[in-house]
């Protein structure tokens, strides 16, 4: 049998805290480097309006002399779920997209200025993001604006974020 396994006496029952190991899990799964608590975070994927926020949150990390917490978060949900059904399974597959942003941005000399490091997440951007700052207790939360159909059907990102977000977002044109 895998893992760490102990034995009890028959005729003793281990009374256990089962909330105690939640949040010793919890706590694990949720703890950041201290080097960038009070940083800046930015929501990147690559496209045109993230790299301009990006470029607004490097500045800023710069000014306030803190780390940017560059953000990637994969979509892992199945087109269903966008069409508004109930997906037959949750879908958890690697987003390789991540792994090619990392590289991008270790390449990149705008980046010197600024201790910076990339959180991969899966899920909603809006809640990820937000948990993200929470984690690192965040200054501010930066996004770029969504331009086309799918923001105004949807709802943009960077909307949504701001009327849920406890911390400032700033969203880049």
């Amino acid at each position: 049998m895998a893992g760490y396994e102990f034995s009890e006496p028959a005729d003793r029952r281990q009374t256990a805290d089962p909330s105690a190991e939640l949040h010793a899990a919890d706590a694990s799964r949720h703890a950041c480097d201290p080097a960038f608590r009070h940083g800046v975070v930015v929501g990147f994927d690559g496209s045109t309006s993230s790299e301009r926020a990006l470029a607004y949150a490097i500045g800023m990390a710069v000014r306030l002399g803190s780390g940017l917490i560059i953000v990637h978060v994969a979509n892992r949900l199945p087109t269903t779920v966008w069409a508004g059904c109930e997906p037959p399974v949750f879908v958890d597959v690697p987003d390789h997209r991540t792994e090619v942003l990392g590289l991008e941005l270790a390449c990149a000399d705008y980046l010197a200025d600024v201790p910076w490091i990339l959180v991969e997440r899966g899920g909603d951007i809006c809640h990820e993001l937000e948990e993200v700052g929470r984690e690192y207790s965040a200054d501010a939360i930066v996004v770029g604006s969504t331009h086309g159909i799918v923001g105004r059907i949807f709802g943009s990102v960077a909307g949504r974020l701001a009327r849920r977000a406890q911390r400032p977002v700033i969203v880049i044109p």
